[in-house]
Formats: structure tokens, sequence, C-alpha cells
């Protein structure tokens, strides 16, 4: 599974709320001619509850419920994630649907953004009846997913096995091979190389431009990460390969501090075997009190766990010079404000964490055209993408004096409301 199941978050922002207050934050920045259309970011173009029963292992029936929110489909067919978490709503979907939306539009992909969920603990179902909710789920948002329509992939949760299920039922359903309706497949069904390590990955690589830029040196720079799931893991060891020093690691578990550094190879080695499967209980390193994790001496603070973490109350604590959000909205929109007064560079979630829908990009096309490329050549094209795409965001915060988030979504609304624009109102 691919990241933490909960975290101490006093009274959340809204996750939708944050996205809206981002949306108005931008509409200074684009063109006179395209703010006409703003009303249209601000809307899901569709939002799909459905009904999730399965019969359990025990022989009841259980019911569980699941979302599939299509936010825009302006620049192609829509592109996100599904998430099986106990704390999954509309609301939230709709939000990360909608950072899809802008996520994709930032690193320029032909996709408009989705996003999925079913509210569950995976933790306290075994591995037939995940199954089972994964297959009966897939059925039921089938009538809006496809390959030129919809394309799912993993999230908070989900995985490669998860994935497999979905493509399978949607094959069967439409009675053929469709391996191009989900990214992030294992290999062996056109899954691509490099999808696993994308994200983090892609959090790695803007983090390692924004540093230079900042003049600040990786090597010897202290980290301090929140989620040690997928993404916070590969960015963490990816950053510690270029010479950073991790002194704190949180995740589900708990908080972990060593001043002098962690070994992250083998913290990874321990919370893969650990019965915890998280960090708490690292011995070469000291317990800490989850709330003093954001008071850590640090150069660099990697949130990468789930959206809401970075409060205002936080964010005057922080002491980082910078920030990557490795997860989907972690800080609120008054924290935001917080960490620029106090000049805190933040690389905001829709650029920093873009490197897995690049992936799932390539993946898609190489479905296509059945042909596949190198995991060298898929790390260097994701590499140059991300790179270009935060060197032209770059270029428009400084050309605004905004930040780099403001900026973002200055590109990315940009290219939405232009395409938005063209092709106009139907009928």
């Amino acid at each position: 599974m691919s990241e933490a199941l909960s975290y101490v978050n006093p009274q959340p922002a809204s996750a939708w709320g944050t996205y809206l207050s981002q949306v108005d934050r931008v509409v200074p920045y684009l063109g006179g001619s395209l703010t006409r259309w703003i009303e249209t970011l601000k809307r899901p173009k569709r939002a799909l509850i459905v009904d999730v029963p399965i019969e359990m292992d025990n022989g009841c029936i259980a019911h569980f419920e699941g979302y599939r929110v299509q936010h825009s489909l302006s620049r192609g067919p829509a592109k996100g994630g599904v998430r099986f978490h106990p704390n999954v709503t509309l609301e939230e979907v709709m939000a990360l649907a909608a950072w899809m939306t802008i996520k994709t539009a930032a690193v320029n992909l032909p996709y408009g953004g989705a996003k999925g969920g079913i509210r569950v603990d995976p933790q306290k179902i075994s591995a037939k009846e995940l199954e089972r909710i994964t297959r009966r789920y897939t059925s039921e948002i089938g009538v809006i997913i496809g390959p030129q329509r919809d394309i799912p992939a993993p999230d908070v949760n989900t995985n490669a096995q998860v994935m497999a299920w979905m493509m399978d039922t949607y094959s069967m359903n439409v009675g053929g091979t469709a391996s191009g309706v989900v990214t992030g497949k294992p290999i062996d069904l056109g899954g691509s190389l490099g999808r696993v390590n994308a994200t983090g990955r892609g959090v790695f690589v803007t983090g390692r431009e924004a540093a230079r830029r900042l003049g600040l040196n990786l090597q010897g720079a202290r980290v301090a990460v929140q989620g040690f799931g997928n993404v916070g893991s590969v960015a963490t060891r990816l950053l510690a390969q270029a010479g950073a020093i991790v002194v704190a690691v949180q995740d589900h578990t708990g908080t972990i501090h060593n001043a002098k550094g962690l070994d992250i190879a083998s913290l990874l080695a321990y919370v893969r075997t650990s019965d915890q499967h998280g960090v708490a209980g690292f011995a070469q390193a000291e317990p800490m009190d989850n709330e003093d994790f954001w008071d850590v001496v640090c150069d660099i603070l990697l949130p990468a766990a789930l959206e809401g973490q970075i409060t205002v109350a936080r964010a005057q604590k922080i002491r980082a010079r910078l920030v990557l959000e490795g997860a989907n909205g972690p800080t609120v929109p008054e924290a935001d404000d917080v960490l620029q007064q106090r000049k805190v560079l933040v690389v905001p979630d829709v650029i920093c964490n873009a490197g897995g829908v690049t992936v799932s990009y390539f993946e898609w096309v190489q479905d296509f055209s059945s042909f596949f490329w190198t995991e060298n050549e898929i790390n260097q094209r994701l590499d140059q993408i991300m790179m270009n795409a935060l060197s032209q965001i770059w270029n428009k915060a400084d050309q605004h004096k905004i930040t780099l988030r403001t900026a973002t979504y200055a590109v990315a609304c940009e290219r939405i409301l232009r395409a938005h624009a063209e092709r106009g109102l139907y009928p």
C-alpha cells in the first residue's frame, strides 16, 4: 500500500475550500479574456457516488461508499488516482480531482483532472475482501472511465495489484483487454518502468532545482519528512543519496529524531519488516512527540502524508528554508501566507509531486503504442519535464513577484481556460 493511514491533524481545513481559495488568488494574474471562464474551475464536470456492496468472508453483506469525480475534461481525458481510506469524503475527492486538473496542466500533459475513493480501512479487511471491493467499485464507475475518458491510478492505500484488478474488471466488462484504462499497473500487464518511484523522484528533482536557486547545498542539508510511504520514502532516499542528512521522520506510527542523521537504508529495511510497518521503535533514533516534529531544526521540510497538515500554528514553528509538498494539499492558505512572510519557500504540490502523473502519462502512451522505454529513458524524460515546468513557473513568479503556488496556478489555469475558451460551449 502506498501511504500511511492517519496523522494527528487538529481540525483540518476543508480541502475543497483550500482549492477554491487558491483559484481566487490567481485571478489577478490571468488575462482579462480568460477570467470570464474562471467559474468553470470552481465546479466539477461530473461527480459520481456509488454503493459498493460485497459479501464479506464471514458471509454477511457489507456496503461501502465510493466516489469518482471528473473535475475538467477541457485538455483531454481525466486522470487521477483512487484512494482507499476510512475518512474519504466527496468533498475531499472533489478537491483532489481539481488539484489533478491543475497538476496535469502545470506540467503540460494532455489530461484533465479526476480522483476516486472508497471509504474503507484496508487494514481491517482481508485480501479477498479488498479484491471484491475493488472489482465491484470498478464495475460501478465503469460507466465513466475508459482509456480515452478517465484513467485511474494508485493513490493512498492502493497499489499495482489494485490497478491490475481494476484493469481486469474493466476489460471483462468491455469484452477485450484494455491495458490503458489504468496506470500504475504491474510491469507484466503493461505497467511502466520507473512508475513506482516517479512521484518521489519528481519531489527530489524539483527540490534539487529549488535548493540550487536558493543557494542551498543538498550536501549536508538537514531534512525532516512527514509520511514515509511510497512518496516520502523514495524522495528521502534520493535526498540522502545526494548528501542530505535526514534528522526526523514522522508517519502513522509516530515520530523519530536523530540530530546526527538517520541511516535511511536501515530505516527502510526496518519499516518493511516491523510489525507496524512504520518508523516507531527504530533503534537508531529517539522517539519524539508528534507535534514537536514541526519545530525540528532543518533546512528542508517534506510533508508527504495527507492534506491539511501545515496549519497556521505549525507554519509559525517551522524552521526550514524550503518546503517540498510531496502530499496533495498539505498547506492551508492562511499557513501559506505565514510561510511567505517568514520567507520560507514552498514548492507546491501541483508541481512538486507531479512526477507520478507524468510517468503515468508515459505508461498510457506506451500502452497505446505497445512499445516500452527503458527505466533510464523514463527518468531522463521525467527529469526534463519537471525541470522545464518548474523553470516556467519560476519565471512567472519572478515576473509578478508572487509565490510559486500562485505562479503554478497562473500557468496551469491559463492553459486550462484557454482550452476551454477555444472549445467553447456546447450546445
